[in-house]
């Protein structure tokens, strides 16, 4: 094979809640897409049913009393200590979250095994990339990192790896699991901490000890269109891949960057999106592609129906199949377009000068310490 998609219906026994921006189904628009467009009956490519992961290779991260308390909570034995991030809001206790947060993990480790086995040389996990858990804390509607767990795994058998991070939301549970690790480089283009959760990724956040310069962060000011967003992309990301040169890449691929997602201000579009993916799929020499956030879900099925397709050579028709145009309005997808119009953000100059201010800094504290 040359490109893996992992997936199970079973994703769809959970539920965080009706009010919850986290939606699951999200996953099945996304797979239903890929499908009506043909997509999984390519050549070399696979589609591989997700394996949970085990409560051992969720304990290679997490703290064994942290796993108690998710599984405890999964079957509705809550105490009413939410010292562990758990609880009304961002990280609801619900049915099976245990069971929920096995199978994203699972399938995000099931990434990294195929492609060190050289089985392929890129899988997809649109259910991955939950960065923001910590080794014992749920964060930002993440209970299990599988992220780090995938790293983790790549890392201990050899493998230089470099973390790609393009949610809007700042890839924090990533970071600072490898915060003083020189054989991991964390990369994350995010809004400004300042106006966004989870508050962290300024630019001096570079990493500690032997892993100073390991961490590079690329804080967005709100309005940060596809135009900006890619000048920065083009001036940081192909010079880290050549002083680094990771064997794997692992991204996390969220579309809350998008113009209309309701929980971030960024003014991304399929097509600054569309780049990243056919840069990664050229250069990648290993990719374990994770999915992220995404809080409209017709922008989520759309963006990971095109990296789809991208990661597999096949440039698809811009109508969508008649069969999905009905399922996609019914979640607000406004026209019967795969890719959006381009869109220039009215804050463009602003924001690209603070993008360059990033990148001089970046060139002048950071690239000359990466080995």
């Amino acid at each position: 094979m040359k490109t893996a998609f992992l997936y199970t219906e079973k994703y769809f026994a959970y539920d965080y809640g009706a009010t919850h921006p986290l939606r699951i189904e999200r996953l099945r628009l996304t797979y239903d897409l890929c499908k009506a467009y043909d997509l999984f009956n390519l050549p070399d490519t696979g589609l591989i049913q997700t394996r949970p992961a085990s409560e051992s290779e969720i304990l290679g991260f997490h703290t064994p009393d942290y796993v108690e308390v998710l599984k405890k909570a999964s079957c509705g034995q809550t105490t009413g200590d939410f010292s562990y991030g758990l609880g009304p809001g961002d990280n609801p206790v619900f049915q099976g979250l245990w069971e929920w947060s096995q199978l994203h993990t699972g399938a995000s480790l099931q990434c990294a095994e195929l492609v060190l086995e050289g089985k392929t040389r890129i899988a997809f996990n649109i259910a991955g990339g939950l960065h923001h858990a910590g080794a014992g804390q749920a964060s930002g509607f993440c209970y299990i990192n599988d992220p780090v767990l995938a790293i983790y795994h790549l890392v201990e058998r050899g493998k230089r790896v470099m973390y790609l991070d393009i949610d809007a939301h700042h890839g924090d549970g990533v970071q600072w699991a490898f915060y003083e690790e020189p054989r991991v480089l964390t990369v994350s283009f995010h809004q400004d901490g300042h106006t966004l959760f989870p508050g962290t990724g300024g630019l001096s956040e570079m990493g500690r000890g032997e892993g100073l310069g390991y961490a590079v962060n690329i804080p967005m000011l709100p309005g940060t269109d596809d135009h900006v967003f890619w000048n920065g992309f083009k001036s940081v990301v192909p010079v880290l891949m050549d002083l680094f040169s990771p064997d794997v890449i692992v991204s996390q691929l969220g579309v809350d960057t998008f113009l209309d997602d309701p929980l971030a201000a960024l003014e991304f579009t399929t097509n600054g999106f569309c780049r990243v993916i056919t840069y990664l799929t050229e250069k990648a020499r290993a990719w374990v592609a994770l999915g992220g956030g995404g809080y409209n879900p017709c922008n989520v099925a759309r963006a990971w129906t095109l990296a789809w397709a991208i990661m597999n050579g096949v440039e698809l028709p811009d109508d969508l199949p008649e069969s999905m145009v009905e399922p996609l309005s019914d979640q607000g997808c406004r026209g019967q377009k795969l890719r959006d119009p381009e869109h220039q953000s009215p804050l463009q100059e602003k924001c690209q000068h603070r993008m360059e201010e990033c990148v001089a800094y970046l060139e002048t504290k950071v690239f000359p310490k990466i080995k």
